[in-house]
């Protein structure tokens, strides 16, 4: 699993490295409902993330299953939310692959998941009518 070979730093700095792009984002920052304190956000994600990838359960212990559609039902997440998400978390796996020598590997392992996963989450029409 990935999170034995990157460990638990590796997802803080990459979740760090996601909302500092989110917190300056005029599309998706105003999305968030504790906006401008993006602290509980990373916190859900960086453990979701750490869960994910094989690390411990504690998000499963927490929020019980993640069920990310319905979860972000409540927003509208359209084709240019999908687009920006996907430009700062994209920057952020740059920023924490960049200088490791499995970077390009692990880089390519995580936008294998966050590119359909973010296009899943659409809600903007119904899924046997998006392009």
């Amino acid at each position: 699993m990935l999170y034995e070979r990157v460990g638990e730093e590796f997802f803080t700095a990459l979740v760090d490295a996601f909302y500092d792009g989110v917190a300056a984002d005029q599309v998706l920052a105003p999305m968030y409902p504790d906006y401008p304190d993006l602290g509980p956000a990373r916190e859900r994600l960086r453990l979701f993330l750490v869960q994910y990838w094989g690390g411990p359960q504690t998000y499963m212990e927490q929020r019980g299953h993640p069920r990310l559609r319905m979860r972000h039902m409540p927003f509208t997440v359209g084709e240019a939310e999908r687009d920006r998400w996907l430009v700062h978390m994209a920057e952020a796996v740059r920023v924490v692959c960049d200088g490791r020598d499995d970077g390009p590997e692990i880089a390519a392992e995580l936008l294998g998941y966050f590119v359909p996963a973010a296009d899943h989450l659409r809600n903007d029409a119904p899924m046997g009518l998006r392009p």
